[in-house]
């Protein structure tokens, strides 16, 4: 059993009978240094939240999935350690998005290029349109 029985959850769940339970988990206050978004099994940093519920007293109960190793794991977490999650997947999300901007330029840029030389070299027909 936990030292802090503060750190728990309850789930009810209605059985075909028509019965319910409750089921109780308890947790231990789970503490990462190298940040949630860091993956415990290859170290990759691109660890993302697939599940999230509260949990009591400001706690957040995440289900977490690492691409990379397909490492996946469940804990509570205290606002601190989500909010620094958030932070990382929003600067994760303005990179792909700088990168998506810059991949979409080069490729319109190679288009026109490729689009001129065949005008200059009359390769482009009515039948084209």
């Amino acid at each position: 059993m936990n030292d802090n029985p503060d750190k728990h959850s309850i789930r009810r769940i209605l059985l075909p009978s028509g019965r319910s339970i409750e089921i109780v988990r308890f947790y231990a206050e789970e503490r990462r240094t190298d940040g949630l978004h860091v993956c415990p099994r290859c170290t990759s940093d691109l660890v993302q939240p697939v599940e999230w519920r509260e949990a009591p007293q400001g706690f957040w109960e995440l289900t977490l999935h690492c691409p990379n190793c397909d490492w996946l794991d469940e804990g509570v977490y205290d606002q601190e350690q989500v909010d620094a999650l958030e932070e990382k997947l929003d600067e994760g999300l303005t990179a792909m998005l700088s990168d998506l901007r810059r991949l979409t330029q080069s490729n319109m840029a190679e288009e026109i290029e490729r689009f001129t030389a065949a005008l200059q070299d009359d390769l482009v027909l009515p039948e084209d349109f």
